[in-house]
């Protein structure tokens, strides 16, 4: 197959978003020790931070982090790793995702709304606290005052 992956490297690419769910810091490490994109994104448009994020692998997201994975790509649903580190309320993701450069306000469902929408205010207090969302775009919720 001449310019094209084989059906074992798409397997193992395809296996790295497993990895990233379950935390597998060796695999992944492996991995982009051999020259895997960090930015690697499945179908869904989830990339290995978002997935590592959600699934609350402080190593992992270091991890990715440390070879430069983006902090400002969001999924197809509008969803960032930041936004999913405050839904599921992981302290420690998020500030590492904040010391990183993630903006609160990134995406078309934001970190920032996240922690609004589900009145997350310890989530919101790590957002720059004083700082007010903007409106809401959530589905189903109006817009702020």
């Amino acid at each position: 197959m001449t310019g094209g992956l084989t059906e074992d490297e798409l397997d193992l690419l395809r296996q790295s978003f497993e990895w990233a769910r379950t935390g597998d810091l060796t695999q992944l490490a492996t991995l982009l020790t051999m020259g895997v994109p960090s930015n690697l994104t499945n179908e869904r448009g989830d990339t290995l931070l978002i997935l590592a994020a959600y699934h609350c692998h402080d190593d992992v997201v270091r991890l990715l982090l440390d070879h430069g994975a983006d902090v400002e790509r969001y999924n197809d649903n509008g969803q960032t790793a930041l936004g999913a580190a405050v839904f599921r309320r992981a302290t420690v993701i998020v500030t590492m995702l904040l010391e990183a450069g993630a903006d609160p306000d990134t995406g078309p469902r934001s970190a920032r709304e996240v922690a609004d929408f589900f009145d997350l205010s310890d989530m919101r207090a790590l957002l720059r606290p004083g700082v007010p969302a903007r409106p809401s775009r959530l589905p189903g919720v109006p817009p702020s005052p």
